[in-house]
C-alpha cells in the first residue's frame, strides 16, 4: 500500500513539475560574472532549489557527524558498565 502511494504521489510531482515548465517557459536573463545567458524561467527555479537542497545538505552533515560520533561515545559509555556491572552478584531479598 505504501508503495502504491509512493508511486501515486511520484506521478503527481511528476506531472506538476512538467506542467510548471511549460507555464514558466519565458526565457529571462541569467546574469553572471563570466556574462549573460538567457534561461526559461522553469529551470532557474529547479536550479535555484537544487542548490538550496545541496546548502541545506551540507550544513546539516555537520550536526549528523556530531550527533553519530556522540552516540558512538555513549554507546562505548553503555557497554562498558555492561561489562562492569556483569560481574556483580545479586544480594538476597531480606525477609
Amino acid at each position: 500500500m505504501a508503495r502504491l502511494l509512493g508511486f501515486i504521489f511520484l506521478v503527481v510531482l511528476v506531472v506538476a513539475g512538467i506542467s510548471f515548465a511549460v507555464l514558466n517557459s519565458g526565457n529571462v536573463p541569467l546574469n553572471y560574472y563570466f556574462g549573460v545567458i538567457d534561461t526559461p524561467v522553469s529551470l532557474l527555479v529547479v536550479l535555484s532549489l537544487i542548490v538550496g537542497v545541496l546548502i541545506s545538505l551540507l550544513v546539516s552533515m555537520g550536526v549528523i557527524l556530531r550527533l553519530r560520533h556522540r552516540a558512538r561515545k555513549l554507546q562505548k559509555q553503555i557497554d562498558t558498565l555492561r561489562k562492569n556491572t556483569a560481574g556483580l552478584s545479586v544480594l538476597p531479598a531480606r525477609e
